[in-house]
């Protein structure tokens, strides 16, 4: 699932991808919008924002909304940082230490935030933490897929699900068909599991309120163990074929 990177990737490698990302993805998003009613996964509508603070000269509450966007930029930086430098030193998963910051930047959140604590000022600390660790992810996943697959925000999904589905009445070549219809695929999946993620959230918010977080750790989890199961998996396939 991460392993894999440009050329060698295939589209179950995307599939699974995609699907688990996009369903942690949703679960923060629901849970960041419940808790503080902030949007933890993309930027767009806090830039308007900040726009909107700046033109009305509330400096204070526009320097927020700009933080906000810092922070998804930073944990873009970061995770494409630490990804590099496990590459220059020869690391077989580059992607585990991004991986591991995201979980310990959510599971934080998740234990150390509750209900009736929250105010305005840890509010937005937990913004910054969410909003970090969606940038690590985003940055994470298009560096995997080489930007086949954006697992935080739906925008230019949708716009590229719609050009997709248009296409199909016009393409007659039967091999780019199949492309094509691979990558509506993938883009539904997407859609579908952050839905899902965003409606499981919701629901086990209302129960757990950000413990709801530790879910979308699990899966990070999982992803990991799953990967690295495979991994020697493979490797142990490898010493039997050669051995015969």
């Amino acid at each position: 699932m991460f392993r894999h990177l440009g050329n060698s990737r295939t589209f179950k490698h995307n599939i699974r991808l995609a699907t688990t990302l996009s369903m942690v993805a949703g679960i923060v998003n629901i849970c960041g919008l419940l808790a503080l009613g902030v949007l933890t996964t993309n930027v767009t509508g806090h830039i308007a924002f900040f726009s909107e603070e700046i033109a009305g000269k509330d400096y204070a509450t526009g320097l927020v909304f700009l933080l906000f966007t810092m922070c998804f930029l930073l944990g873009a930086f970061i995770s494409n940082f630490l990804t590099e430098l496990a590459l220059k030193n020869k690391n077989k998963n580059p992607h585990f230490y991004p991986l591991l910051l995201e979980i310990v930047l959510i599971t934080f959140v998740a234990l150390t935030f509750f209900e009736k604590n929250l105010n305005l000022f840890n509010s937005q600390y937990i913004a910054y933490a969410l909003l970090l660790a969606m940038g690590i992810q985003n940055a994470l996943v298009t560096n995997v897929s080489k930007s086949v697959v954006r697992t935080t925000h739906l925008t230019g999904l949708l716009t590229d699900l719609g050009i997709d589905l248009s296409q199909l009445f016009f393409k007659n070549n039967e091999r780019k068909k199949v492309v094509l219809e691979k990558n509506i695929t993938l883009r539904l999946a997407i859609i579908t599991f952050f839905f899902a993620g965003g409606l499981i959230g919701g629901i086990l918010f209302k129960y757990f309120e950000l413990k709801t977080l530790l879910v979308a750790s699990a899966l990070l989890i999982m992803a990991i163990y799953f990967d690295y199961l495979r991994f020697q998996y493979y490797i142990l396939k490898r010493k039997i074929f050669r051995k015969n």
